[in-house]
């Protein structure tokens, strides 16, 4: 079956295994996608969409509303936003080194893009899809949400062969997701996040490959790159989209970009899934303030700016490390994983016997929340990072008070 919307095309797809019409569900396949006003028609006099005419009612005459919030009041709030948002589309294919806009989805948030991935290709009760733990927890929610199943299978928990890397803590174990694979075809979407979290470690594209290539599954593989600016050059699976047909990465406007506020997620996939996703989503998903403040963050200066700022965050990261193994003596242990995002994922470890301690480390993150003004995570709960703190870089001030507060509670604790 077609998919709706997508030119026909004789071009080969690789891998030669994958065959994206028998992995989307069929009834997403036979969805004739709703078609919004917008679609038709953007310019003229729009009497097609229900829209309030007269516009917004927000008073223009307080000099605090029109000082914050002038521009956007400029803007047509009347109007349902454009459905497609091609500018922002072409601007990230172009950021991304892909061929263009049909390469593109955007989603609110990357959320949405999860969501509407396990509706459009995994199947109620029936099917599952496959994650890595540690990892980000919205993959169990939504899989829960959509009454999908789950298969874990954990990262590589042991730093015998060091920290991230090809073989390190935090790598992914190839031949254990390939075995679980074979022994259950039920499997439709494997999500890997890279750099990952909580575990802030960059996934090899070698091993993404493999499991790309591994011929018995038939699924679409899943790499989220939240934090992909803050790991280096090269380091993106968007360079194999190319060549593989079942490859979807996930990005986001939220971390390197600073603009977590506008809730713009990112898909990138050959046009065929892309095409899908625009079919399933709902008509306009992405609304205008967060399309123009998406648009201008993507301008040639904008983005010159943001990889500025990553370079900063990077050599700050490097410093709060710095820092904190000097706390050794107080029970701070080395920070575990690649350290490829921007965020540090540190053990606290027991007064007597040094080995990490989650009641210690929930103890600290309580106190230093609730009474010294600094919120870090507590992810001692997840595969591999017991009695361990996830900490945020944040400017040289806040990293400053970080440290002396760290230091003056686990004197107490």
């Amino acid at each position: 079956m077609p998919i709706l919307g997508l030119a026909p095309s004789t071009a080969p797809i690789q891998p030669v295994h994958f065959d994206i019409e028998k992995v989307i569900r069929p009834n997403i396949l036979a969805l004739h996608p709703y078609r919004c006003a917008r679609d038709d028609y953007q310019e003229g006099i729009l009497l097609d969409a229900n829209e309030n005419a007269l516009g917004h009612s927000i008073p223009r005459s307080s000099n605090q509303i029109q000082q914050d919030l002038s521009s956007t009041l400029d803007s047509d709030l009347n109007r349902y936003p454009d459905p497609s948002h091609d500018g922002i589309k072409s601007r990230i294919a172009s950021l991304r080194s892909l061929p263009g806009k049909d390469h593109v989805f955007l989603g609110v948030g990357s959320d949405e893009v999860i969501d509407l991935l396990m509706r459009i290709c995994v199947a109620p009760v029936t099917e599952k899809i496959l994650i890595t733990p540690p990892t980000y927890g919205m993959y169990s929610v939504c899989a829960q949400v959509n009454d999908i199943g789950l298969v874990r299978c954990n990262l590589n928990l042991s730093g015998s062969e060091g920290e991230g890397g090809e073989h390190g803590r935090f790598s992914l174990l190839v031949d254990n997701i390939k075995a679980t694979i074979l022994a259950d075809p039920s499997i439709k979407l494997i999500f890997l996040c890279s750099p990952g979290n909580p575990t802030g470690t960059l996934i090899s594209l070698t091993a993404v490959k493999a499991i790309l290539d591994y011929e018995p599954f038939k699924g679409i593989v899943v790499v989220d790159e939240a934090y992909i600016d803050f790991a280096g050059e090269g380091a993106s699976a968007v360079s194999l989209i190319k060549d593989y047909a079942n490859l979807c990465v996930m990005q986001t406007l939220s971390k390197s970009f600073g603009l977590a506020a506008i809730r713009l997620g990112i898909a990138l996939a050959q046009p065929p899934l892309i095409q899908v996703l625009s079919n399933t989503k709902a008509p306009y998903n992405i609304s205008t303030p967060s399309a123009q403040l998406a648009l201008a963050a993507l301008s040639k200066e904008a983005v010159q700016n943001m990889r500025l700022k990553c370079q900063t965050l990077v050599e700050s990261r490097k410093q709060l490390q710095k820092s904190l193994e000097s706390l050794s003596v107080l029970g701070v242990g080395d920070v575990i994983g690649g350290n490829d995002a921007n965020f540090l994922v540190v053990p606290i470890l027991n007064k007597e016997t040094r080995l990490p301690d989650n009641v210690r480390a929930n103890a600290l993150y309580t106190e230093l929340a609730e009474n010294k003004g600094v919120v870090v995570r507590f992810r001692g709960k997840e595969p591999g990072c017991e009695g361990c703190l996830r900490i945020t870089i944040g400017t040289t001030e806040e990293n400053e008070m970080l440290l002396r507060q760290l230091q003056s509670t686990l004197k107490d604790y």
